[in-house]
């Protein structure tokens, strides 16, 4: 009769799961199924049930517990671990140290993909990133109309910096339509005039909620866009595609407008001290060219010699040459009265108002004497209004003249 081995059940359930754990396929095993009988114990750890429509597997997180707030019965989730057995009940376990909603694995994939592209073509370099204007006129928003998120923003500006408008380019920010959305708010954003800051935002969420961010058509708007970006995308732990491409992350869409607006009362604040600074300096150049000028002056009255008789030497002068001036002018102007009567008594038009006549020639010389003219002559006669025409008859000397030649 053989004599058969017994081994004890702890040393079966050792040898199977050294058997399990040394299996390195099931070391780093990503496994997907819904969630049942979750709970959660007074430790932080958490007990559930992982199965599908023709399986089920036990399982436990330890805490900290990476992505536990998935955990939930119905929820489809990935779960990452190592397959072991837990001796104590002999009960085959998967030990999870991190869960993400179902898909997740997939879009991690995709998005590590896109972001090893898109920083090769220097998409987030840091060197292209720019500055944001230091006190914005208008500011763009592209987020949903509706929610919180654009409640928040408005309410931000309006409490640090009600001086900027606020012009919203609303788009959906979660769905298949997100992404072109958001491509078309910022070109929209982009062509409105004046626009000097761009904030992209949307609340917290699940990576598959925030995937429109990552998407590439997002990434190369926010790229190509003429006017600053800042990105106000989730939580903070919540980092996207639109992040690393913006010109400023910020942790939160609160966040983001408070980076892109000043603190009114900062800018008061600074505004006084600049005044007070301005009023010290300013009484201190006055008081300082106040005395300076004294000084001045009081030199001046030490130097200068005593102009009082000079000056009043000067007034008697200016009188004097006044008054010369004058008598000049009165002289001349009676000089020039005494030669306008002159020329109006050598005036021909008044010797013949007063009765003369001009006698001429028929060549236009005038005739002077009586023995210039013969019967028959022909002579013009100007008289004061006029002129006739005369014929010679007789000629007569005045008595005394002797006999006349005609």
């Amino acid at each position: 009769m053989t004599t058969q081995t017994a081994f004890t059940v702890s040393q079966v359930t050792a040898y199977l799961k050294d058997l399990l754990e040394a299996d390195p396929g099931l070391s780093d095993l990503w496994v997907s199924g819904e969630v049942s009988n979750h709970a959660r114990a007074g430790s932080g750890h958490h007990y559930f049930t992982l199965r599908d429509a023709e399986g089920a597997i036990r399982c436990v997180q330890f805490r900290p517990a990476r992505g536990a707030e998935f955990l939930q019965d119905g929820a489809q989730v990935l779960t990452h671990g190592r397959v072991s057995i837990y001796t104590v009940r002999g009960d085959l376990q998967f030990y999870v140290d991190q869960v993400k909603a179902e898909g997740v694995g997939a879009l991690q994939q995709a998005f590590e993909e896109l972001t090893r592209r898109l920083d090769a073509e220097g998409l987030f370099g840091v060197a292209r990133k720019r500055e944001l204007p230091e006190f914005p006129r208008r500011i763009g928003v592209v987020t949903s109309p509706t929610g919180a998120v654009i409640q928040d923003i408005t309410n931000v500006l309006r409490r640090r910096y009600p001086l900027a408008e606020l012009v919203l380019a609303p788009t959906l920010v979660q769905g298949d339509t997100a992404a072109p959305g958001i491509v078309d708010a910022i070109s929209a954003l982009n062509a409105e005039p004046g626009i000097d800051v761009i904030i992209v935002a949307r609340g917290g969420g699940s990576l598959e909620d925030l995937w429109a961010f990552n998407e590439e058509m997002v990434a190369r708007a926010i790229f190509a866009s003429e006017i600053p970006v800042v990105s106000g995308v989730g939580h903070e732990t919540d980092v996207t595609i639109a992040d690393l491409v913006a010109d400023l992350r910020a942790p939160t869409p609160s966040a983001a407008a408070e980076l892109v607006a000043p603190d009114r009362r900062e800018l008061l604040a600074a505004v006084s001290g600049y005044a007070r600074s301005l009023t010290d300096r300013t009484s201190r150049n006055v008081a300082d060219h106040r005395m300076r000028l004294e000084q001045a002056v009081d030199r001046l009255a030490f130097l200068a010699p005593d102009t009082r008789a000079p000056r009043q030497r000067v007034d008697d002068l200016l009188r004097a040459a006044g008054q010369a001036v004058g008598r000049s002018l009165d002289i001349h102007r009676e000089r020039l009265r005494s030669l306008e009567l002159q020329m109006s008594a050598l005036d021909p038009s008044a010797i013949l108002a007063r009765g003369y006549a001009v006698v001429r020639r028929e060549d236009g010389s005038i005739v002077a004497s009586t023995a210039d003219l013969n019967p028959g002559d022909t002579l013009g006669v100007a008289l004061a209004d006029g002129e006739i025409d005369a014929e010679v008859r007789t000629v007569r000397l005045r008595s005394g003249d002797g006999p006349s030649p005609h």
